[in-house]
């Protein structure tokens, strides 16, 4: 699906994106949550060259371990108050990685599906080494 450029330097029209990633905390603790938020949802804002009109919606999934503070709270004091964003949780399965927050961001934007940049920092690069590998993550 495309959408006609609101965006004045966009050189087309702009597709409907979908973008991910992930990063871990040390530990359970709110400014834990909200400072590792803020990084990797800049990142993935900063590598994909988005702004907040860009923005569709967000979600953002934590580990059963974190329950001490939502990460779609660290994004609206980053100011996204006008962007729809969800917060759930994983399934709990045996052996995956501990406190990781994901985030699945919706954009519009002229880049095509593959040059999407996906953000796995730190130790989430394990979840997708395929895509971690092509970013330098």
């Amino acid at each position: 699906m495309t959408t006609p450029t609101s965006r004045l330097t966009a050189p087309g029209p702009l597709a409907v994106r979908a973008v991910r990633g992930a990063t871990q905390v040390a530990a359970d603790e709110p400014a834990l949550i909200e400072e590792a938020t803020g990084h990797l949802l800049g990142e993935i804002l900063r590598r994909n060259e988005l702004s907040d009109p860009d923005l569709i919606s967000i979600v953002f999934t934590t580990t059963h371990d974190l329950r001490s503070a939502f990460p779609a709270a660290a994004a609206r004091k980053l100011g996204l108050t006008e962007v729809p964003l969800l917060c759930t949780a994983e399934i709990a399965v045996a052996g995956s990685l501990p406190r990781v927050i994901r985030i699945l961001a919706h954009a519009h934007s002229p880049r095509s599906r593959s040059a999407m940049h996906h953000v796995y920092l730190g130790a989430t690069a394990a979840l997708r080494p395929d895509l971690s590998a092509a970013t330098g993550t």
